[in-house]
This record gives structure tokens, C-alpha cells and sequence, in this order.
């Protein structure tokens, strides 16, 4: 990681070959995380370049190259997130947990999946709360407080979401199975 210790010091100091090094180290990742959010590349694009130059213009508040990764990431998820605020009207059912819902078993899963797919289709206001619960590890109440929405909505779109990964990782193994039930 040496390249990113220099580079993030050169960065550090306006040097414009040290803010494009670290552009191309962390542009892909930042820009699937993004596009995981919005769904959608251009949008994820947007937000990519305009979460770096935020980071340029602001990367005295980061403490060292070695919280870099991890800032830039916070800085990604967030604009993701305000992005989802001001363009997309996202509805939360206020309802409990059903404790009484299936979850699939591993059997069950296809053996591909194309997240792409998955995100494309999962309802925004499942993926957003699925996002940040999965892959930020963030709890209900991180969560509550950053949609502004209440703990028990977060509980509840998480399950939902759940179920939906389920049924939808279920169709896709039955639409596989058909597909090559026709084959033979």
C-alpha cells in the first residue's frame, strides 16, 4: 500500500498526479457502490466525481492514507444517499417484523447470481436500507437516523427485503430449471 500512503500525501498537497492515482485506485469500487444505491451508471457517475472532488477539496479532514479507503467510502455512500433523498420519492411501510417468514436455504440459491441484476430489480427503498444494513454494517438505528424514518421501518424493509431476495433468487432458480427442462 505504499503507492497509496504516497499518493494520498501528494494528493494532500493539491498535486494533481497524486488526486488521479488515487482516482483510478478507488474509482471502480466507488463507482459499483454508488451504482448499487442509485441504480442507475449515469447517476452513479455523477455522484462519483462529485463525491472525489469533495474529497479533493477536503482531504485535510482525513487523518491518515490509512482511513482513506474508508473515508472516501463514507463520503460515496453519503452523497448516494442524499442523491436518493432529493430524486426519488421512496415509500416506507410502517409495519412490524413477520417473524413467520421464510428465509431460503443455501439449496436454493442459483448457482450464478448477477448482483447487478439483484439491485437493478430489488425495490429502492429495500435496497437502501439492504445496503447500508449489509454492506456498511450499520444498525437499525444508524439507519433510522440517517433516512429519518423509524427503527421499526428499518427492521421491517430489511425483512421485506429478505423475503423479496428470497422469492427472487427462488423464481430464478425455477426459470433456470424450466429453461432447461425445454433443453432436454
Amino acid at each position: 500500500m505504499k503507492n497509496l500512503e504516497e499518493n494520498f500525501l501528494l494528493a494532500k498537497k493539491q498535486d494533481r498526479r497524486g488526486q488521479k492515482a488515487l482516482y483510478e485506485m478507488f474509482a471502480p469500487k466507488m463507482l459499483a457502490i454508488a451504482n448499487s444505491y442509485v441504480n442507475n451508471l449515469h447517476d452513479a457517475e455523477d455522484i462519483l466525481l462529485n463525491a472525489l472532488m469533495k474529497c479533493f477539496t477536503r482531504i485535510d479532514e482525513c487523518r491518515d492514507w490509512k482511513s482513506f479507503p474508508f473515508w472516501l467510502r463514507k463520503i460515496i455512500v453519503n452523497d448516494s444517499i442524499t442523491f436518493i433523498r432529493k430524486n426519488k420519492n421512496i415509500l416506507y411501510a410502517d409495519v412490524e417484523i413477520a417473524d413467520d417468514y421464510s428465509e431460503a436455504s443455501d439449496e436454493e440459491y442459483p448457482e450464478e447470481l448477477n448482483i447487478e441484476e439483484i439491485f437493478s430489480q430489488m425495490p429502492i427503498g429495500y435496497r437502501l436500507i439492504f445496503n447500508l444494513y449489509v454492506f456498511e454494517d450499520k444498525k437499525h438505528s444508524e439507519i433510522a437516523e440517517i433516512l429519518n424514518i423509524s427503527e421499526g421501518t428499518s427492521k421491517s424493509q430489511l425483512s421485506k427485503a429478505k423475503k423479496w431476495l428470497a422469492e427472487f433468487l427462488k423464481a430464478k432458480e425455477n426459470e433456470k430449471r424450466n429453461t432447461e427442462t425445454v433443453k432436454i
